[in-house]
């Protein structure tokens, strides 16, 4: 599947948030988020920059709204699967799983993309990231 470049972006960007939602990018996700931006000739682009090179943060809630504006109101298969086997591929890369890593592989599994309500699942989602988030920041104090 031939991607344009917005939508390129927007995958590196969801990538990007995926190596936050542990609070850290570790060095195993630096490197593939690089390698991944520069195959995709996307490292130099203005918008990409400061999030690959971590001069701006990533809260968990924009990785969500990022996955809902890539996959879209119906979104299809394709798009669906290539955006698991990229978040995949990064959050195995540091050879630990964190638990929101994990949390949020299993709500991208769970998303049925033949499924008509995808506002439901979307909804799904982002409570379940809003909550894991929470929890995160109540664990960190």
């Amino acid at each position: 599947m031939k991607q344009d470049k917005a939508s390129v972006k927007k995958l590196v960007k969801i990538l990007i948030g995926a190596a936050w939602l542990d609070g850290r990018i570790q060095p195993e996700e630096r490197e593939y988020l690089h390698h991944v931006a520069t195959e995709k000739d996307v490292a130099a682009d203005p918008e990409i920059q400061p999030l690959l090179n971590e001069l701006k943060t990533v809260q968990p809630t924009e990785c969500y709204e990022w996955i809902k504006e890539y996959l879209g109101e119906h979104p299809g298969s394709e798009a669906y699967q290539e955006l698991l086997e990229s978040i995949s591929g990064l959050i195995y890369r540091d050879g630990e799983v964190a638990t929101e890593e994990a949390r949020l592989l299993t709500k991208l599994q769970s998303l049925d993309t033949t499924d008509s309500s995808s506002q439901g699942a979307y909804s799904s989602v982002l409570q379940g990231i809003q909550t894991l988030y929470r929890r995160w920041v109540s664990s960190q104090s």
